[in-house]
């Protein structure tokens, strides 16, 4: 998280103890974080559905915690 936040980059994970380390520990990556949570998923699923969605421009993923779920898009803002 600390390399994200200093190079800028958004940060993609499975693990959902990054939701702890932005709001409570206040690691904030001005490019976000992404928190997958697929249970089942093809290799190659999770690059393109995060592709299709950064396509759109009514989704903003930069000062946010993205979480992706099965169909469901959910975003919390900490900047």
């Amino acid at each position: 998280m600390a390399i994200a936040i200093q190079e800028d980059h958004t940060t993609l994970t499975f693990d959902r103890d990054y939701g702890e380390l932005i709001f409570r520990y206040n690691y904030r990556p001005k490019a976000g974080a992404i928190y997958l949570r697929f249970k089942q998923y093809s290799p190659n699923f999770p690059g393109v559905y995060i592709h299709q969605l950064m396509e759109q421009d009514r989704i903003q993923f930069q000062g946010t915690f993205t979480v992706l779920d099965e169909g469901i898009l959910r975003q919390r803002n900490y900047l």
